[in-house]
């Protein structure tokens, strides 16, 4: 029997967790959209314990992106908030300033995370690197758009 999308979030929300076909789901959805922009991208999806659930690469993203992409997925569930919403708490003069520095390097204060929430449980995050800060910060937000769209279906 094929599963549908309606079938894997069904399975998502009994358990609170990220899967690896939604993430694929997820992961085509932005590389779709990057494509649009002319944007080689890397898209990452973590679970809610910031562990990979999956990595795509899109043919000429720069090798850097891989670790950023993953990263940004790391700090939006250790801080359950994007990463442009750190950058803005983390900047001079901010309550967070210098907290990239902790957390041995992992965190990332610029746009392209988000974190994924099923109502009200957070069930992983989406990261996504290899345009401009603007380009990844749409990119991701674009990305938890999709979940919701997902579960609306």
């Amino acid at each position: 029997m094929e599963t549908t999308v309606r079938d894997i979030i069904r399975k998502m929300k009994a358990s609170s967790t990220m899967n690896l076909k939604l993430a694929l789901a997820l992961i085509e959805r932005v590389e779709a959209e990057a494509e649009k922009m002319g944007v080689k991208a890397v898209v990452a999806v973590s679970d809610a314990s910031g562990r990979p659930v999956a990595v795509h690469c899109m043919d000429g993203a720069y090798i850097g992106s891989f670790d950023v992409a993953l990263n940004k997925t790391y700090t939006s569930v250790a801080f359950r908030m994007s990463t442009a919403k750190l950058a803005e708490l983390a900047a001079p003069g901010g309550s967070l300033y210098g907290i990239q520095f902790t957390n041995e390097g992992k965190i990332v204060i610029f746009g392209g995370g988000e974190p994924l929430y099923l109502d009200d449980v957070m069930v992983g995050a989406i990261g996504v690197s290899g345009g401009t800060a603007e380009q990844d910060t749409y990119l991701g937000a674009y990305g938890k758009d999709g979940l919701k769209e997902l579960l609306q279906r």
